[in-house]
């Protein structure tokens, strides 16, 4: 997905980016009170909306690969026995979307990031991710957020296998971060040295986006 594949979707966050839409002025870089768990210009759902650049590519287990490039030890190209093979976890993470919803308690299985960085063994110079998914999309992340304790590279939901809509069979997940980070349909894992901005970022949103600090768009 490029710059120039122009949508009505584009267009309108583009647009909300910069209107500064939905900011309330309230981000800290910590949370608001002790406990809370909403954070700021944030509402609850019980659905889990779907949202994406509308394609939804449809990718066969016996076809899936990941690849694992840039400055890592152990470059490689993961089948699906041989990621799923890799050591499973489930936990239970809250996510916060840059369109103001939130969700509480979503269970998830999966391969812990932290299993994969012992894998690929990224070197001195890595600093950050650049994460590419087969509909195209792109979005980057700093090599600590990639690595913390509760991002999964998620293959199940609610006890079942991930739809498609959904970002199945495997999408990222960074729970402390706005959703746009968490690439549905991950196809490839670049380790970079210097930070480069994805397709949301090129498009006004924030190069981290903590939901705390209300880094929705880029200043």
């Amino acid at each position: 997905m490029s710059d120039s594949d122009e949508t009505k979707l584009t267009r309108t966050k583009r647009k909300w980016a910069e209107e500064g839409r939905f900011l309330t002025g309230r981000g800290t870089a910590g949370r608001i009170a002790e406990g809370e768990r909403l954070p700021p210009g944030q509402h609850l759902v019980k659905d889990w909306p779907v949202l994406d650049l509308g394609v939804e590519p449809e990718i066969p287990l016996d076809r899936w690969r990941l690849e694992i490039t840039g400055f890592a030890r152990n470059r490689t190209t993961l089948d699906w026995a041989a990621f799923t093979a890799l050591p499973q976890h489930e936990l239970t993470t809250d996510i916060h979307c840059v369109t103001t919803w939130s969700r509480y308690d979503n269970p998830w299985k999966g391969v812990l990031t932290r299993d994969l960085l012992a894998l690929a063994e990224p070197m001195a110079e890595a600093e950050f991710v650049l994460l590419e998914s087969a509909d195209g999309y792109t979005t980057n992340l700093p090599l600590d957020d990639f690595a913390a304790e509760e991002t999964v590279l998620a293959t199940h939901w609610n006890g079942a296998p991930l739809t498609r809509d959904h970002g199945g069979p495997m999408r990222l997940v960074v729970p402390h971060l706005y959703f746009w980070k968490s690439a549905k349909w991950l196809t490839r894992i670049e380790f970079i040295g210097r930070d480069r901005a994805g397709f949301w970022e090129r498009n006004g949103y924030h190069m981290r986006g903590d939901p705390w600090s209300e880094e929705r768009y880029s200043d």
